[in-house]
């Protein structure tokens, strides 16, 4: 898969929006749209007022840790810069106001031709308070050419074999994690699948030397 042809009216097309190749693999049609993140103004409305005053109230330096809040589809995101993450995961967690215990998930995204930052890899993480039934996503953002932040295992348990999938798929380098190893794909795999410069054909699998057809070379149903 090559790069995306970026228009002027930041719509991209090529990758994902292949058209006329006969492809089969469910992309064909569509198109991807820069993705511009806006910072949300106060009041956030909710509980995620007292969550972020709460937090600014435990954290002195919430405003040198925290790049941006982000109030979208009834969803409350913290942008937290990559090497403060742990300062921010474990206020949330500790701090009797905010009681955040469990994470819930670790996720990675490639946000390949991002409009507005270089970084185009980003860490989201979905933490839940169980004395207060709240959630909240925080999310970091790195390079490709320096996937590395911290890794959040020794505040959250559960984020071991998440942050050892997101290093599998997405080559974001968890410093501080007990075993980063590959979970999914074999340990010898060369590349990272959900990567969106990944291929999306061409590659050659394990079994019987067969080998997935870039995507204008597969048959085509007409």
């Amino acid at each position: 898969m090559t790069t995306a042809e970026l228009g002027s009216n930041g719509v991209a097309k090529g990758s994902f929006g292949v058209t006329g190749t006969g492809d089969v693999s469910g992309y064909g049609g569509l198109v991807r749209r820069r993705p511009v993140t806006v910072a949300s103004e106060k009041p956030y409305g909710g509980y995620f007022d007292e969550v972020t005053d709460a937090l600014e109230e435990a954290f002195p330096e919430f405003h040198d840790a925290i790049e941006m809040v982000v109030v979208d589809r009834g969803e409350l995101t913290l942008h937290v810069k990559a090497d403060r993450i742990l300062d921010v995961a474990r206020i949330l967690r500790d701090d009797a106001a905010l009681r955040y215990e469990m994470c819930s998930s670790v996720s990675g995204v490639d946000y390949l031709d991002a409009a507005d930052d270089p970084r185009r890899l980003h860490v989201v993480y979905h933490l839940t308070s169980m004395t207060y039934r709240r959630r909240i996503r925080l999310e970091a953002a790195v390079t490709a050419e320096n996937p590395k932040l911290p890794s959040v295992t020794s505040i959250y348990p559960t984020a071991d074999w998440q942050e050892r999938e997101t290093f599998d798929m997405f080559g974001i380098d968890f410093e501080g994690h007990p075993g980063l190893t590959r979970i999914l794909m074999p340990d010898d795999w060369e590349g990272h699948p959900q990567r969106k410069d990944y291929p999306l054909g061409g590659v050659p699998v394990e079994y019987k030397g067969a080998e997935i057809p870039p995507p204008d070379q597969r048959r085509a149903y007409k």
